[in-house]
Protein backbone atom coordinates (compact mmCIF):
# COMPACT_ATOMS: atom_id res chain seq x y z
CA UNK A 1 0.00 0.00 0.00
CA UNK A 2 1.52 3.23 -0.74
CA UNK A 3 2.38 6.23 1.39
CA UNK A 4 -0.51 8.27 1.75
CA UNK A 5 -0.09 12.35 2.06
CA UNK A 6 -2.71 12.59 4.91
CA UNK A 7 -0.82 14.25 7.93
CA UNK A 8 -2.44 12.64 11.28
CA UNK A 9 -2.51 13.50 14.98
CA UNK A 10 -3.12 11.12 17.81
CA UNK A 11 -3.75 11.49 21.56
CA UNK A 12 -3.44 7.91 23.62
CA UNK A 13 -0.71 6.47 21.35
CA UNK A 14 0.74 4.84 24.37
CA UNK A 15 -2.26 2.87 25.49
CA UNK A 16 -2.78 -0.71 24.16
CA UNK A 17 -5.40 0.42 21.05
CA UNK A 18 -3.43 3.50 20.31
CA UNK A 19 -0.20 1.97 19.91
CA UNK A 20 -1.25 -0.95 17.71
CA UNK A 21 -3.32 2.04 15.84
CA UNK A 22 0.22 3.63 15.68
CA UNK A 23 1.73 0.60 14.06
CA UNK A 24 -0.80 0.09 11.57
CA UNK A 25 -0.14 3.27 10.46
CA UNK A 26 3.91 2.76 10.14
CA UNK A 27 3.74 -0.59 9.18
CA UNK A 28 1.17 0.03 6.44
CA UNK A 29 2.80 3.46 5.53
CA UNK A 30 -0.31 5.22 5.48
CA UNK A 31 0.75 8.82 6.31
CA UNK A 32 3.43 11.53 5.38
CA UNK A 33 3.12 13.14 9.07
CA UNK A 34 2.44 11.66 12.28
CA UNK A 35 2.34 14.28 15.74
CA UNK A 36 1.98 12.02 18.66
CA UNK A 37 0.85 13.89 22.00
CA UNK A 38 1.26 13.05 25.25
CA UNK A 39 1.85 12.43 28.99
CA UNK A 40 5.11 10.30 27.97
CA UNK A 41 6.61 9.32 24.70
CA UNK A 42 6.39 5.93 22.57
CA UNK A 43 9.56 4.51 23.02
CA UNK A 44 11.32 2.66 19.74
CA UNK A 45 10.10 5.09 17.09
CA UNK A 46 12.75 5.70 14.17
CA UNK A 47 10.78 7.56 11.51
CA UNK A 48 11.57 10.85 10.90
CA UNK A 49 8.11 12.01 9.82
CA UNK A 50 7.05 11.24 13.53
CA UNK A 51 7.03 13.73 15.83
CA UNK A 52 6.55 13.44 19.45
CA UNK A 53 5.30 15.91 21.96
CA UNK A 54 4.75 15.74 25.31
CA UNK A 55 1.95 17.59 26.46
CA UNK A 56 -0.40 18.10 30.08
CA UNK A 57 -3.80 16.62 28.43
CA UNK A 58 -5.63 19.06 30.27
CA UNK A 59 -4.20 22.06 29.23
CA UNK A 60 -5.18 22.12 25.90
CA UNK A 61 -3.43 25.44 25.26
CA UNK A 62 0.06 23.99 26.13
CA UNK A 63 -0.65 21.87 22.88
CA UNK A 64 -2.51 23.63 20.52
CA UNK A 65 0.09 24.82 18.38
CA UNK A 66 1.15 21.17 17.66
CA UNK A 67 -2.10 20.55 15.90
CA UNK A 68 -2.18 22.73 12.87
CA UNK A 69 -0.85 20.99 9.47
CA UNK A 70 -2.96 17.86 10.12
CA UNK A 71 -5.75 15.74 7.98
CA UNK A 72 -6.79 13.66 10.43
CA UNK A 73 -7.18 13.43 14.14
CA UNK A 74 -7.39 9.62 15.80
CA UNK A 75 -8.28 9.75 20.13
CA UNK A 76 -7.80 6.71 21.76
CA UNK A 77 -7.32 8.42 24.93
CA UNK A 78 -9.30 6.95 27.52
CA UNK A 79 -9.16 4.84 31.29
CA UNK A 80 -7.94 1.57 31.45
CA UNK A 81 -9.82 0.12 34.37
CA UNK A 82 -12.57 2.67 34.66
CA UNK A 83 -14.15 0.24 37.82
CA UNK A 84 -10.94 1.34 39.50
CA UNK A 85 -10.51 5.14 38.63
CA UNK A 86 -12.54 7.60 40.81
CA UNK A 87 -16.52 9.29 38.59
CA UNK A 88 -14.43 12.52 38.72
CA UNK A 89 -11.08 11.19 37.20
CA UNK A 90 -13.17 9.01 34.70
CA UNK A 91 -14.98 12.25 33.19
CA UNK A 92 -11.70 14.24 33.26
CA UNK A 93 -10.00 11.81 31.19
CA UNK A 94 -12.47 10.25 29.21
CA UNK A 95 -14.51 12.91 28.33
CA UNK A 96 -13.16 16.56 29.05
CA UNK A 97 -9.62 15.90 27.82
CA UNK A 98 -11.06 14.15 24.89
CA UNK A 99 -13.73 17.26 23.85
CA UNK A 100 -10.89 19.37 24.57
CA UNK A 101 -8.72 17.79 22.14
CA UNK A 102 -11.42 17.88 19.99
CA UNK A 103 -12.13 21.26 19.69
CA UNK A 104 -8.25 22.18 19.53
CA UNK A 105 -8.37 20.11 16.46
CA UNK A 106 -11.61 21.99 15.06
CA UNK A 107 -9.91 25.52 15.09
CA UNK A 108 -6.82 24.09 13.73
CA UNK A 109 -8.97 23.15 10.67
CA UNK A 110 -8.78 19.09 10.58
CA UNK A 111 -11.27 17.76 8.81
CA UNK A 112 -11.62 14.06 9.96
CA UNK A 113 -11.98 13.02 13.76
CA UNK A 114 -11.70 9.44 14.71
CA UNK A 115 -12.83 8.44 18.22
CA UNK A 116 -11.82 5.12 20.36
CA UNK A 117 -15.40 4.63 22.22
CA UNK A 118 -17.67 2.11 23.23
CA UNK A 119 -20.44 -0.37 22.05
CA UNK A 120 -23.67 0.69 23.71
CA UNK A 121 -23.06 3.98 24.27
CA UNK A 122 -26.15 6.71 25.10
CA UNK A 123 -26.25 10.16 26.06
CA UNK A 124 -29.54 9.10 28.51
CA UNK A 125 -28.31 6.11 29.61
CA UNK A 126 -28.11 5.43 33.76
CA UNK A 127 -24.36 3.86 33.49
CA UNK A 128 -21.92 6.65 33.93
CA UNK A 129 -19.41 5.03 31.65
CA UNK A 130 -21.84 4.43 28.78
CA UNK A 131 -23.66 7.59 29.48
CA UNK A 132 -20.18 9.97 29.22
CA UNK A 133 -19.40 8.35 26.58
CA UNK A 134 -22.34 9.16 24.68
CA UNK A 135 -22.45 12.82 25.93
CA UNK A 136 -18.79 12.87 24.30
CA UNK A 137 -20.38 11.57 21.27
CA UNK A 138 -23.16 14.45 21.18
CA UNK A 139 -20.66 17.45 21.78
CA UNK A 140 -18.52 16.01 18.74
CA UNK A 141 -21.08 16.02 16.59
CA UNK A 142 -21.59 20.03 17.99
CA UNK A 143 -18.37 20.76 16.61
CA UNK A 144 -19.24 19.54 13.01
CA UNK A 145 -16.02 18.17 11.60
CA UNK A 146 -16.58 16.68 7.71
CA UNK A 147 -16.00 13.34 8.79
CA UNK A 148 -16.51 11.69 12.34
CA UNK A 149 -15.80 7.95 13.12
CA UNK A 150 -16.95 6.60 16.23
CA UNK A 151 -15.09 3.42 16.99
CA UNK A 152 -17.67 1.35 19.06
CA UNK A 153 -15.68 -2.47 19.98
CA UNK A 154 -17.11 -4.82 22.93
CA UNK A 155 -14.38 -6.82 24.60
CA UNK A 156 -10.61 -5.72 23.43
CA UNK A 157 -9.00 -8.56 23.84
CA UNK A 158 -5.24 -8.15 24.40
CA UNK A 159 -2.54 -11.14 23.77
CA UNK A 160 -1.38 -10.72 27.57
CA UNK A 161 -3.45 -9.67 31.04
CA UNK A 162 -3.03 -6.01 31.56
CA UNK A 163 -5.40 -5.57 34.64
CA UNK A 164 -5.38 -8.46 37.07
CA UNK A 165 -7.69 -11.46 38.29
CA UNK A 166 -10.81 -9.61 36.50
CA UNK A 167 -8.99 -9.31 32.87
CA UNK A 168 -7.69 -13.12 33.34
CA UNK A 169 -11.21 -14.34 34.12
CA UNK A 170 -12.57 -12.45 31.16
CA UNK A 171 -9.61 -13.20 28.39
CA UNK A 172 -10.19 -16.88 29.35
CA UNK A 173 -13.82 -17.31 29.49
CA UNK A 174 -14.66 -14.97 26.41
CA UNK A 175 -13.59 -17.27 23.70
CA UNK A 176 -16.91 -19.34 24.84
CA UNK A 177 -19.15 -16.57 25.43
CA UNK A 178 -18.41 -14.57 21.90
CA UNK A 179 -19.95 -18.04 20.15
CA UNK A 180 -23.07 -16.74 21.30
CA UNK A 181 -23.29 -13.31 19.40
CA UNK A 182 -24.33 -13.72 15.90
CA UNK A 183 -26.48 -12.21 13.73
CA UNK A 184 -27.79 -8.23 15.53
CA UNK A 185 -25.88 -9.31 18.69
CA UNK A 186 -22.37 -9.43 16.17
CA UNK A 187 -21.39 -5.99 17.76
CA UNK A 188 -20.89 -7.54 20.76
CA UNK A 189 -18.38 -10.06 19.51
CA UNK A 190 -14.44 -9.35 20.82
CA UNK A 191 -12.24 -8.18 18.22
CA UNK A 192 -8.36 -8.29 18.80
CA UNK A 193 -6.37 -4.84 19.85
CA UNK A 194 -3.88 -5.67 16.90
CA UNK A 195 -6.88 -5.45 14.78
CA UNK A 196 -8.68 -3.02 15.70
CA UNK A 197 -5.92 -0.91 15.90
CA UNK A 198 -5.26 -1.78 12.01
CA UNK A 199 -8.99 -1.02 11.36
CA UNK A 200 -8.61 2.57 13.00
CA UNK A 201 -5.43 3.34 10.82
CA UNK A 202 -6.62 1.71 7.76
CA UNK A 203 -10.21 3.84 8.33
CA UNK A 204 -8.29 6.96 7.92
CA UNK A 205 -7.85 6.25 4.05
CA UNK A 206 -11.05 6.07 3.49
CA UNK A 207 -12.51 9.12 1.51
CA UNK A 208 -16.10 9.48 3.25
CA UNK A 209 -17.60 12.50 4.55
CA UNK A 210 -20.10 12.96 8.01
CA UNK A 211 -20.74 10.59 10.81
CA UNK A 212 -19.92 7.20 10.89
CA UNK A 213 -20.38 4.14 13.62
CA UNK A 214 -18.54 1.31 13.37
CA UNK A 215 -18.59 -1.67 15.28
CA UNK A 216 -17.49 -5.60 14.87
CA UNK A 217 -18.68 -6.21 11.32
CA UNK A 218 -17.34 -2.58 10.03
CA UNK A 219 -13.75 -3.62 11.41
CA UNK A 220 -13.78 -7.15 9.89
CA UNK A 221 -14.46 -5.32 6.41
CA UNK A 222 -11.58 -2.83 7.56
CA UNK A 223 -8.71 -5.27 7.88
CA UNK A 224 -9.93 -7.61 5.11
Amino acid sequence: MAKRSNKIIMLGATGAVGGETLKSLLQLDLASKITLLGRSNVEGILQDYVHQYKADIFKPNQYAEYAHGHDTAICTLGVGEPSKTSDEDFIKIDKTAVIDFAKVCKQAGIKHFELLSSVGINHKSNNLYLRSKGELVEELKALEFERLSIFQPSMIITPTNRYGLTQAITLSLWPIIDKVFFAGLKKFKGIKVDQLGKAMAINTTKDKSGLEFLTWSDFQKLVG
